[in-house]
């Protein structure tokens, strides 16, 4: 036991807490499952932590039990706020839940650097967060680290390398400006209710610049156009982009017989510049 709360089967029946499908819940409920996603995160003892969606408080436990100095629990249930409470009060001054949508949230008035965010997020907003939390209007972002967990596929898409069928959008999204692996693996019976997918847990650390110059908005538009239609040439699929886009390809030295996949993280930068400065 990691603190003297009472077990997670006994917190959910006490408040009569079935996850429901409508929050994406499945909750974890093995304490010694979320030390270690805590512990994934790195020394907390000097951090503020967001967490999304904490439920029944499992990781809430966790992470103030490896020491964070603050976890901020944003939670949209109001069933599990009571819950909550009872570890508020187990840790006096160290946890603030605030009852709301994390999508319409926004935790930075009640964090102080440095934070690093650990959730094991509702499946049906971690992709959402995720993209938000890589593309704020200003880099470096608030965090210094993300730990999530998501479905494998989703976390093999993170981290996956080019010529991958995984390899896309978000893998490039995110290793431009960070470096990503997998650190947890979690089969569906780690949950209550079981969903029908296995899991994973991704650490994030956020690099101070970006691996490869390029115009945020201009890469992910290219990206985007690439990747939307990744079986076509790559002449074809960004021929929207520029008449002379076949030029523009040869200059980056991306061949435009490629496809989308075939290209790696600084091949896509490097036509970004070129497509951006073609456009002037």
């Amino acid at each position: 036991m990691i603190d003297n709360l009472p077990p997670l089967r006994e917190v959910i029946r006490t408040h009569d807490l079935r996850a429901k499908k409508s929050f994406g819940q499945n909750f974890l409920l093995d304490l010694n499952l979320t030390a270690r996603i805590a512990r994934a995160a790195g020394d907390l003892r000097n951090a503020d932590v967001l967490e999304v969606g904490p439920g029944p408080g499992g990781l809430t436990r966790g992470l103030l039990a490896e020491g964070a100095r603050k976890v901020l629990a944003i939670e949209k249930d109001t069933r599990c706020l009571p819950a909550l409470a009872e570890i508020e009060a187990a840790y006096p001054g160290r946890l603030q839940v605030i009852a709301g949508d994390a999508l319409a949230v926004d935790p930075l008035a009640h964090l102080q650097a440095p934070v690093k965010v650990v959730a094991n997020l509702p499946y049906n907003v971690g992709t959402e967060l995720l993209i938000r939390w890589m593309t704020p209007a200003h880099w470096p972002p608030f965090w210094d680290s993300l730990t999530l967990m998501f479905q494998r596929e989703v976390a093999e898409r993170i981290v996956a390398q080019p010529g991958s069928k995984a390899y896309g959008r978000l893998a490039l999204m995110v290793q431009w400006r960070a470096d990503a692996r997998i650190v947890l693996h979690l089969p569906p019976e780690a949950f209550t209710p079981p969903p029908k997918v296995s899991s994973a847990v991704v650490h994030i650390t956020r690099r101070e610049l970006p691996r490869f110059p390029a115009d945020a908005a201009v890469l992910e538009r290219v990206v985007a156009a690439g990747f939307n239609q990744r079986r076509k040439m790559l002449r074809a699929a960004l021929k929207g982009l520029h008449p002379r886009i076949e030029d523009i390809l040869n200059e980056a030295g991306i061949a435009p017989t490629a496809r989308a996949e075939e290209i790696g993280l600084e091949g896509w930068c490097q036509l970004s510049e070129t497509l951006r400065l073609a456009a002037r």
